[in-house]
């Protein structure tokens, strides 16, 4: 893993695209470790111009607390703000044990908190910072990627990312401090007959997403990862098109109450 710090000139972008329901977005590094073979980003312009395969290098923004402050004082000045935290990195990542840069973040957000706030992230490191997201109140939401409960197809896909049942300890340990927590099946990937039953068993609120309207370009960035292709080489490429998601999606919300289940954008809005 080839690590660098940098300065950056500012912390939040403006929301537009998929996250057009947001003010900003806020990526407290950039690069990620986990290296989803799927991951969206893969095809974006931070991961196609590095010269370096994705998931190999993690850039590391220096905090300083006043500049922070100053930009974010001057965000909130301008009218509401709604942040998506983060588009384009996990900010729970593992450098953020060492870091704590998503830490530095949100203890001074903390200090006046936005209109609301998603930390989106498959890393139960998140429950290490439960006092702060406590102190965020009714502002935050914790989405846990949780994308099948089928490990064999966790390794295959996303090797470097956390185990799912550390997810769901994750999701149950937030929820028992009086934290906001939905389970992100994005995107849905080859699972059990089980998994809808404990989804909605884990998580009070779940949003369903997949390659083909979930990836910011109607499925294309994906295509070019060769996804389909590595489908076929598990023997899963029968799973690998649109009506896989709706039938996961119908049959949740069949089970659930109103107001539970969600697809796509929906899902992710403020």
């Amino acid at each position: 893993m080839e690590i660098r710090e940098r300065e950056p000139s500012k912390w939040l972008t403006k929301a537009s695209g998929y996250l057009e329901g947001y003010s900003h977005t806020l990526n407290p590094y950039a690069g990620c470790s986990f290296g989803c073979s799927y991951c969206y980003v893969r095809q974006m312009p931070v991961g196609l111009f590095r010269g370096e395969p994705w998931g190999s290098w993690v850039d590391v923004k220096r905090f300083d607390a006043d500049h922070f402050r100053k930009e974010w004082l001057r965000e909130l000045g301008k009218g509401p703000v709604t942040v998506f935290m983060s588009s384009a990195t996990d900010p729970y990542q593992p450098m953020e044990y060492e870091k704590k840069i998503t830490r530095s973040l949100l203890e001074t957000m903390a200090e006046q908190p936005p209109d609301f706030l998603l930390v989106q992230t498959r890393s139960p490191l998140v429950t290490r910072d439960i006092d702060l997201l406590l102190a965020l109140g009714a502002h935050v939401r914790v989405s846990m990627t949780v994308e099948t409960d089928l490990e064999p197809m966790r390794k295959a896909l996303t090797p470097s990312a956390p185990p799912l049942a550390a997810r769901f300890a994750a999701m149950e340990q937030l929820q028992e401090a009086g934290i906001a927590v939905q389970a992100a099946v994005s995107p849905l990937l080859p699972c059990s007959e089980q998994f809808a039953g404990k989804l909605l068993a884990a998580a009070p609120r779940i949003v369903v997403d997949d390659y083909f309207r979930g990836d910011g370009s109607g499925g294309k960035r994906t295509g070019r990862l060769a996804v389909r292709e590595t489908y076929e080489s598990l023997g899963m490429g029968d799973f690998y098109r649109p009506a896989y998601a709706d039938e996961f999606y119908e049959r949740l919300s069949a089970a659930a109450p109103p107001s539970i289940v969600y697809f796509g954008q929906a899902g992710f809005l403020p």
